[in-house]
């Protein structure tokens, strides 16, 4: 089993990062294979210019066709998610998320930003074809306390039992995910298949 995880935080410090970091060492407590991106880690000018011939783009590209799920964070900025990672979305195919589960996650200043995960996110992952996009996460930026020297970041407790339980329904989500037969396949079935009317 696959997992990219996405953070749209151009912020090497990032209350998402943190949260998007946590997901990863959980599922990979849980033997899932995962990947992490961050938009900073992509040139600004092959975004910026959607360079879709850009060999880290087409590697980035090619990470999420072999992907069962993905896990997106972003930080909300002015209502909505960040813009360069609507940038990175924007370089995927039109079918990208076919057969993928997605769990989107946003962090921001108060709760009143709490629907830019329902209203601005979901809305472009629908439109790459996720599969499956399961009820977000959104955390104030109250409730995580970044971590000082060697220890680690600290999230308040309501947030740490919803991110336990999302990541839960992430994972089942994963396991139940029905395998995608090849057209041709498909059609093979179809024909060798008896049929009575």
């Amino acid at each position: 089993m696959l997992v990219l995880t996405l953070g749209g935080s151009p912020s090497l410090r990032s209350r998402s990062g943190v949260l998007l970091d946590r997901s990863r060492q959980w599922l990979q407590t849980q033997g899932v294979e995962v990947v992490s991106f961050q938009v900073r880690d992509f040139p600004a000018e092959d975004l910026l210019h959607a360079r879709f011939d850009s060999p880290r783009i087409q590697h980035f590209q090619q990470l999420v066709q072999q992907a069962d799920g993905l896990v997106v964070a972003t930080p909300v900025y002015k209502a909505s998610f960040a813009g360069a990672l609507k940038t990175m979305l924007d370089l995927l195919p039109e079918r990208a998320l076919e057969h993928k589960v997605v769990l989107p996650i946003a962090t921001g200043g108060s709760i009143a930003h709490m629907l830019a995960v329902d209203y601005a996110l979901k809305p472009v992952l629908s439109a790459l074809k996720a599969q499956e996009t399961l009820q977000g996460i959104f955390a104030d930026d109250s409730q995580i306390a970044y971590g000082e020297g060697s220890r680690p970041a600290q999230l308040a407790q309501a947030l740490e039992q919803r991110l336990q339980d999302s990541l839960e329904l992430f994972h089942s989500a994963l396991a139940r995910r029905p395998n995608p037969v090849a057209p041709g396949i498909l059609n093979d079935r179809l024909l060798a298949a008896r049929w009575s009317i």
